[in-house]
């Protein structure tokens, strides 16, 4: 048996699979239906409208709509897509046991407790026939997958076969008038449209359960007791063919498989057992040690069945499917039905060579599992499971008409060649490999360097070896290990590719590129199972899951290629042929488009004259490889396939192409495409363009802060004056502060009625004569200037430079530029063609740069002028949007020889997609996907006491340094164990400010202020570090250990002095202060401090005369042997008088027999046995009540709340 899929759930009393998708539905005796995807394991939906247990459900073989029937007597018609119940059908008496839609007409089909099946139609929600005849509950009722037949099972001990073919002709519409007259006719009389064909009897019990064949006219039935009776039936009769016998309690299902001529059956003796359908002889048995199984289905198409049991389901198959197959050069070799099979590529021919497996071998999964191949000696070597694992070895004759020689057997869970006439066989229980020759004899013995499963070809005279947790490459001559690579899942399959440089290792769901010696390359996770792979000449890895065909580049990076119907096995890839073996072993050739992952290979490995002619040549689009290109840094490639103006605009930033950008702008024309564009224009040091473009958005504020950095006086002028005529007080007196004009800023205070400001301005910059002007106009409001200090006057520097662009960067040509036009003009330029502007060729249709027209400040005032003389009644000033603006004769000029390099990705990005840990999520300054993580694993909702921690992890990874005054600081990452020697294209993980080994050292503060008697200071330091431990990275799984113990050291030192403190402050409540007192003895402290929590809590109860209790805690604290001779002596003295008179004053919530723990925010005990919840970091527990509030211990966590654990190191992700 192969399990795919399991759950864990409530007894599962139906099952049913949907025939095309991976879906299958559970329903549940607590009366919920489940629909799961058992190729991802995933639950899709639940259904939870039934009453009571739900017994039957089945899919729609073709519309979204599944049925089900319960205990609750209704059948109910739901709609998986949109997740409603669309009606219910009412009208049996008892509980629904089975249901059932037919294949081909609107009929379900319902088995009752009351004795009645009916068939309804749910197109019309009517009942269409009720078939009455059993006299006992009828558990089951199904129709025949092609005729007109139901069959139905009863506890009355009978299986009956019911002949529904004029219930048929009754749902047809009459042809013709005479047949409608004649249905009329039969309804008025009673017609029968369901009748009884077959009533089997031979079951001595209650029938649980039967069911057709799906080609052959047999019926299995299983019943109380064990029974399950095979029958077949013709036109006139039917009779038992055989019975079954094995199973020692009730068969709750039997079914004949889809594919394979068995029988399966379950039982609640716990077993799953297989019969042969036609020889009747029990096959396998499979058995459960705790579950009763209840529900059995059978996949219509594939190799799957399901059964539910007491506590889920599972899914499984009975064989396994993958072919077992060797490739040598143009030919493949692969078992078929028994038989050895050859198929030689370049001609597709398919021929049988021997046959390989004995006729009547009875046992499931013994099909050959592994085959390898020996080219020179033409012999075959084939692996099994029969037998516990065996192999077999053929030589086949040169000429395929001789006889075969009688294979030669051994034992082996592993065999393979590793040389021309030597094979290797693995003996896994000794660890040792035995090198065999061709006559089947032992030549050498070798032990393998580790405890290995199975063993795989890596080369003549190697072995890889397989381990539970890793995979080592052996000499089997030199006795050496040749490479080795950890692995944290087992490795099902490898493949080696053409020039051995490279290896896939295959899991599960896992995939493992590595090189000839196991050097590590990268690893591919995927949701689904891989299936199988192969090589291709590039050296790209095709591999197949169970839906797609997809490709994985040497970098790590994959791609679906095609999707498929159904699974395959690939054997050889060849151009842009896949050839495969399909689950019916039969050989097929699959057409791909190679384009795509030939295109990323050859950008990967930088064959930039590839891509050119890829590009040139293939129909390479889609937001798919845009998105592709502009990720790998190649926009300016992505920008030769784009027709969208929005799209070529924003590549055209990023890859710092100017006058494509230009172009882009002018056809968008939207304000904010114009602003980006003068943003990037500014970064490149493009004074005109960034000019143009706050022209065109009539951005006055950045033209005129523009003209004062490229010192353009004129413009900055004209620009004061167009303020004016718009009545821009602020904008005329910026642009004044600009030009250092003192005149024209007094007059615009003076006009604004600021006089003071005007006094003052034209006082300090010695107007003397506008000053006094001023003054007079004043009269006693003159301000007075502040004495003894010298004022400075406030003038902008004159522009050392005026005008023209700023080179800012300058960097070489771009890879593809050159090629790329060279191409598209066809190949040979000369040099004055050579100096035209383009990245791309004519394909790029770029803004013609030079015939671009730059606004004329001056001809904005005139036309503003013009606008008010005409047109006074509109209140003033019209905007410039409505001007036509005359070119300016300078007009803008873009460089295209150089573009800006692609920007790379920060450091901070990096360790966030590098790290899985919310510490260094925290230092890369991903603040949020560090608190997810935390509350992911941790439960962790209340982030306010990491604020700060989140702060220093941040600025502690980074550094800052300034080059000169005028340019901005540079940003650095500080690196964790960088050295001079560190590659670096390699970025390491961020350093980390919170470290182990300050936690060791504030604990043991925490143990001396406790020791002291500080307990505030205590609790503050042992606080400190439960919060800190989040965000705490170590390198061992011994180092996780120890953080892991020291959470649980610390809580205890919170918990526990956080009750004493409560005790210190409660002065009028003696008895509750001796139930901290001993509630705090309990607490998992040192020895010394337990001595004094001992000490205390004697104390206390001996004040309060509890004589008893007190007793109690000296008699502990003497079993601790005190080093300080004043507590011994006390204690011995509390004892003395305790005996004496050994009695409690007060009755407490205290008792020390019963083992129990304490609830962390009211401080009361939880005895054994008692309901309590959790935090999940810290662990302390509290009771019911507190569930969902925050963590009163570690003020971080949410009680109760589900959370993965603790992940604080690298190795526990690994």
């Amino acid at each position: 048996m192969l399990t795919k899929f399991k759950t864990r759930s409530n007894r599962v009393k139906g099952l049913s699979f949907h025939s095309k998708r991976p879906w299958i539905l559970a329903s549940l005796h607590s009366g919920v239906i489940q629909l799961w995807d058992y190729s991802v394991g995933t639950l899709i939906d639940k259904f939870d409208e039934h009453q009571g247990p739900v017994r039957g459900v089945h899919f729609h073989t073709s519309q979204p709509l599944f049925v089900s029937g319960g205990d609750d007597y209704k059948i109910k018609v739901w709609n998986y897509k949109t997740h409603w119940c669309l009606f219910t059908l009412l009208g049996h008496l008892d509980y629904v046991r089975t249901v059932q839609f037919h294949h081909e007409y609107p009929w379900i089909l319902s088995a009752s407790d009351d004795q009645t099946i009916r068939i309804w139609n749910w197109q019309s929600r009517t009942c269409v026939s009720v078939l009455t005849g059993h006299n006992h509950y009828v558990m089951c009722a199904s129709f025949h997958p092609k005729d007109d037949l139901v069959v139905s099972a009863s506890l009355d001990q009978t299986v009956r076969v019911w002949e529904i073919g004029s219930l048929k002709k009754k749902t047809l519409s009459p042809a013709n008038d005479i047949m409608r007259l004649a249905e009329i006719n039969s309804d008025l009389f009673d017609s029968v449209d369901v009748t009884v064909k077959y009533v089997l009897e031979g079951h001595e019990r209650g029938v649980n359960w039967a069911a057709f064949h799906p080609n052959l006219p047999l019926i299995v039935s299983g019943a109380d007791y064990g029974e399950v009776m095979l029958w077949r039936m013709n036109e006139t009769k039917a009779w038992e063919v055989d019975t079954f016998l094995g199973h020692m309690n009730n068969v709750s299902s039997v079914m004949f498989h889809a594919k394979q001529d068995i029988i399966v059956s379950i039982s609640e003796d716990k077993s799953i057992r297989v019969w042969g359908a036609t020889k009747g002889a029990k096959i396998q048995t499979f058995r459960r040690e705790h579950d009763r199984f209840w529900s059995l289905a059978v996949h219509p198409e594939i190799n799957l069945l399901a059964v539910g049991h007491d506590n889920g389901m599972f899914v499984f198959k009975l064989e396994r499917e993958r072919p077992a197959f060797a490739l040598s050069g143009d030919s493949l070799f692969y078992a078929k039905d028994r038989f050895l099979r050859y198929y030689e590529y370049s001609t597709q021919k398919d021929s049988q060579v021997f046959p390989i497996m004995c006729p009547g071998i009875q046992s499931l999964n013994q099909s050959p599992r592994t085959l390898s191949y020996s080219q020179t000696e033409n012999a075959v070597l084939i692996c099994s499971d029969l037998d516990g694992g065996t192999y077999e070895l053929y030589i086949i004759p040169k000429d395929r008409s001789d006889v075969v020689q009688d294979e030669m057997r051994g034992k082996g869970c592993s065999a393979v060649f590793i040389a021309r006439n030597r094979f290797a066989v693995l003996e896994k229980s000794t660890s040792q490999v035995l090198v065999k020759n061709l006559k089947n004899e032992v030549v050498e013995k070798s032990s393998l360097p580790i405890p290995a499963d199975a063993i795989f070809y890596a080369g003549t005279g190697n072995l890889l070896c397989r381990s539970e947790d890793k995979v080592v490459i052996f000499d089997l001559q030199q006795r050496l290990v040749l490479g080795e690579l950890q692995i944290p899942f087992v490795i099902r399959y490898v493949v080696w590719s053409n020039d051995m440089e490279s290896v896939a290792l295959l899991s599960k769901d896992t995939i493992i590129i590595a090189s000839q010696k196991l050097a590590f390359q990268c690893v591919l996770h995927e949701r689904i199972r891989v299936k199988s792979g192969a090589w291709d000449d590039n050296g790209v890895f095709i591999y197949t899951t169970l839906n797609h065909i997809k490709y994985c580049l040497p970098n790590g990076e994959s791609g679906i290629i095609k999707t498929l119907d159904v699974p395959i096995y690939i054997t050889k890839v060849s151009g842009n042929t896949i050839f495969c073996l399909d689950r019916d072993r039969k050989n097929r050739a699959i057409t791909i488009n190679a384009t795509e992952y030939i295109f990323k290979l050859a950008l990967l490995r930088k064959r930039y004259d590839h891509v050119m002619n890829m590009i040139k040549n293939s129909q390479l689009c889609g937001q798919a490889m845009f998105a592709y290109l502009q990720q790998k840094g190649f926009p300016e490639v992505a920008l030769h396939f784009v027709e969208d103006e929005r799209i070529r605009f924003n590549l055209a930033l990023e890859s710092g192409n100017i006058s494509v950008a230009v172009a882009s702008a002018t056809e968008i024309n939207e304000k904010d495409h114009w602003y980006r564009l003068g943003v990037e224009a500014l970064r490149q040091g493009n004074s005109r363009i960034v000019e143009f473009a706050y022209q065109q958005t009539k951005n006055f504020e950045r033209l005129s802060f523009l003209y004062l950095i490229t010192g353009n006086l004129d413009k900055l002028s004209k620009l004061m004056k167009i303020a004016e005529v718009k009545n821009n007080v602020m904008g005329q007196f910026h642009n004044a502060l600009y030009l250092g004009d003192v005149k024209a800023r007094v007059k615009i205070l003076e006009n604004a009625g600021h006089l003071p400001l005007a006094y003052i301005t034209a006082s300090v910059h010695g107007l003397n004569d506008v000053a006094e002007r001023l003054a007079i106009e004043l009269g006693d409001n003159v301000p007075s200037l502040p004495e003894g200090k010298t004022p400075s006057l406030l003038m902008p520097p004159p522009p050392i430079m005026c005008g023209g662009d700023w080179p800012l960067l300058r960097v070489m040509k771009g890879i593809f530029e050159g090629g790329l036009e060279s191409a598209n003009r066809g190949g040979d330029v000369d040099e004055e063609e050579e100096d035209v502007e383009g990245d791309w060729g004519e394909g790029l249709d770029k803004f013609d740069v030079d015939g671009m027209e730059n606004t004329d400040i001056e001809a904005i005032l005139d036309g503003a002028e013009a606008a008010e003389e005409e047109d006074d009644e509109e209140g003033g000033w019209e905007g410039p949007e409505d001007l036509e603006l005359p070119p300016e004769l300078d007009s803008p000029k873009v460089s295209s020889v150089f573009i800006t390099p692609t920007q790379g990705m920060p450091v901070s990005q990096i360790w966030s997609q590098k790290s899985s840990l919310a510490a260094e999520q925290a230092a890369a300054g991903s603040f949020d996907t560090a608190m997810r993580l935390l509350h992911r694993q941790l439960g962790i909702k209340n982030f306010a006491p990491l604020k700060s921690m989140f702060l220093d992890l941040f600025s502690g990874s980074h550094s800052y340094l300034r080059s000169f005054s005028s340019s901005p600081v540079v940003p650095l990452a500080i690196e964790r164990g960088w050295s001079e020697s560190s590659s670096p294209n390699v970025r390491g993980l961020p350093a980390l400010v919170f470290d182990f080994s300050q936690l060791e050292a504030k604990l043991k503060s925490g143990y001396k202020a406790t020791t002291a008697g500080k307990l505030s200071e205590a609790l503050r330091v042992f606080l400190s570090i439960l919060q800190t431990i989040p965000l705490v990275v170590v390198e061992s799984r011994r180092e996780v250990d120890d953080v892991k113990e020291l959470v649980i050291i610390v809580k205890e030192y919170v918990l526990g002095l956080q009750m004493e403190l409560r005790r210190r402050e409660l002065k009028d409540d003696p008895v509750r202060q001796q139930e901290l007192a001993a509630y705090f003895t309990h607490c998992k402290l040192q020895t010394p401090h337990l001595r004094l929590a001992y000490f205390s809590a004697m104390t206390v109860c001996y004040k309060a005369k509890n004589m008893a209790t007190a007793a109690h805690f000296a008699r502990s604290l003497l079993d601790t042997n005190p080093t300080i001779e004043s507590q011994a002596r006390t204690a011995r003295q509390v004892m003395q008088a305790a005996d004496r008179n050994m009695t409690d004053a007060t009755t407490l919530n205290y008792d020390f027999r019963n083992p129990f723990v304490i609830c962390g925010s009211t401080y009361v005990p939880i005895y054994k046995g008692q309901k309590d919840v959790a935090c999940p970091y810290c662990t302390a527990r509290f009771v019911p009540s507190q569930e969902g509030n925050i963590c009163s211990v570690c003020d971080l966590a949410v009680i109760g709340a589900d959370a993965s654990g603790l992940l604080c190191s690298a190795s526990q992700v690994r």
